[in-house]
């Protein structure tokens, strides 16, 4: 049987269109909650804010 990916989206709160994949533990603590990361964006050339979205 295959494994189910635990993979989300972060998409930057910026606006600029950029995102990140990452995975998910789905047995941790936090596997309700929506993740929010501060993390490089390319075209603003600066860290800013990443929320968690599905993938589409």
């Amino acid at each position: 049987m295959a494994k189910a990916k635990n993979l989300i989206r972060l998409i930057s709160a910026e606006g600029t269109g950029i995102f990140l994949v990452r995975k998910k533990n789905p047995k941790g603590i936090n596997a309700q909650k929506k993740i929010s990361l501060r993390k490089f964006d390319k075209k603003l050339r600066k860290h800013v804010i990443f929320n968690e979205a599905k993938i589409k």
